[in-house]
């Protein structure tokens, strides 16, 4: 079974996509199996990541921030501004695919992860997940 999502960003920063993709894992029927999730851009990711504190997000901005530099002479391309280059960077460096797996037709994540969809770039973006769920053997 696959689906995909459509997602508003804000801009630059992190949203909480668990039960959407949880809905579509739920919708599929399987009982065990696994979810792959797949973002269809070039300057956005996934990530699974602490839910509880969003502290966590926080550093992990934070962190990008210091590290991967917006409008950075070193990048030749920014053809789409500042943030062009480094949002780039930001989506290889987090990932844009995430599998997992699927227990008694739910998502088997931990207490504390949670899924979340990471824009890159500044501006507010509508971006597409696909959610493909397999069952197993």
């Amino acid at each position: 079974m696959q689906d995909t999502l459509i997602f508003k960003t804000p801009g630059r920063g992190t949203q909480n996509i668990t039960r959407q993709i949880g809905d579509v894992v739920a919708a599929s029927k399987i009982q065990t199996g696994l979810a792959h999730v797949f973002i269809k851009h070039t300057s956005a990711s996934l990530m699974i990541c602490e839910n509880a504190d969003p502290d966590v997000r926080g550093d992990v901005e934070r962190w990008l921030t210091a590290n991967v530099i917006d409008g950075d002479p070193m990048y030749e391309h920014d053809m789409e501004g500042p943030d062009d280059m480094s949002g780039h960077i930001r989506s290889i460096l987090t990932g844009m695919d995430l599998t997992l797996p699927v227990t008694d037709g739910r998502l088997n994540l931990g207490t504390w992860q949670g899924i979340y969809l990471y824009e890159h770039r500044t501006s507010a973006h509508s971006r597409q997940v696909v959610v493909t769920v397999s069952a197993a053997g």
